[in-house]
């Protein structure tokens, strides 16, 4: 007789529950970190209220959640990878958001020095509902 034991690749070995949980644990709490990190700086740089700070995070984890959701399932047979991944937002966005920001504040704080006295008034009117 001979002995065959039935080796498995660790690929697809399967984990125990208790170290599947853990690493599940670490994958979410690395994302969610990513996640609220850029809106986060985009909020800072864009100088929003913390309530609108909130609000970007709350949006953002909501579409990381979607876009998870359908990668995962599959929407359809050609989109989805139908893989347990987790989708999260990118940091290679962070710089030219932060850059645009930067300049589109530097030119509205800049811009309303340079005009002229009867331009900020005819601003303030606007602004007070006045025609």
């Amino acid at each position: 007789m001979t002995d065959t034991t039935m080796t498995v690749d660790p690929v697809n070995e399967k984990l125990p529950a208790g170290k599947l949980f853990t690493l599940g644990l670490q994958h979410v709490l690395v994302m969610y970190a990513g996640a609220i990190a850029v809106p986060l700086i985009v909020g800072r740089v864009l100088q929003l209220t913390p309530e609108e700070v909130a609000f970007l995070i709350s949006a953002d984890l909501f579409v990381c959640g979607l876009v998870t959701i359908i990668q995962s399932m599959g929407a359809t047979k050609w989109f989805g990878i139908r893989m347990p991944v987790m989708m999260g937002v990118t940091f290679a966005s962070v710089g030219p958001m932060v850059s645009i920001a930067a300049v589109g504040l530097n030119m509205v704080f800049n811009g309303a020095r340079e005009m002229s006295e009867d331009d900020l008034r005819y601003a303030a009117m606007q602004a007070e509902g006045g025609h």
